[in-house]
């Protein structure tokens, strides 16, 4: 073995005990799975809009934004998990594109769509809830019940003070 000029493989500088399987947690598999999930939904939603002419972050700004109209672009970034910074290039673009306007109310802007907005938007979102629907069919009613009851009652322990065990060491 020649570590110095890169020939030695990579079980050469394992120990023996690194190449044994080890059980994964059953959290992990679940987290993995969900994530597997999430990005196969992401992927067909963001060629779907792709196809429509737009981006899967304007599709989301357009259907917040129309959800309920004369919300603030600081409301639309809460719902959407990201910045209000991430929200207003969006919004500049989608202005100037026709979909929606801000109106100033005292010293804060809404935000509501336009004509051309609220059309695609109607279109759009039957178009993403069908898709959602079919992705989902292979799950009976009451499973749907059970997996939103287990994935709120996981959104809300994520955040609560982790046991010292599963900090980051110093």
């Amino acid at each position: 073995m020649d570590e110095l000029r890169g020939t030695s493989t990579l079980p050469d500088l394992l120990p023996d005990i690194a190449v044994l399987p080890r059980r994964i947690e059953p959290a992990v598999v679940g987290w993995l799975r969900l994530a597997r999930v999430y990005h196969k939904i992401d992927r067909r939603t963001a060629e779907t809009m792709r196809r429509h002419g737009i981006s899967v972050s304007r599709f989301d700004v357009l259907n917040h934004a129309g959800a309920v109209e004369g919300r603030t672009q600081q409301q639309i970034a809460d719902a959407l998990l990201v910045t209000k910074g991430n929200i207003t290039q969006l919004v500049d673009a989608m202005e100037a594109d026709g979909l929606l306007i801000r109106r100033r109310e005292g010293r804060t802007k809404r935000i509501f769509l336009t004509t051309a907005g609220r059309r695609l938007r109607i279109e759009l979102v039957s178009i993403q809830e069908r898709a959602i629907a079919h992705d989902w069919a292979a799950l009976e009613p009451d499973e749907v019940q059970t997996l939103i009851h287990l994935l709120r009652k996981l959104e809300r322990s994520i955040g609560k003070e982790m046991p010292d065990d599963t900090r980051e060491r110093s």
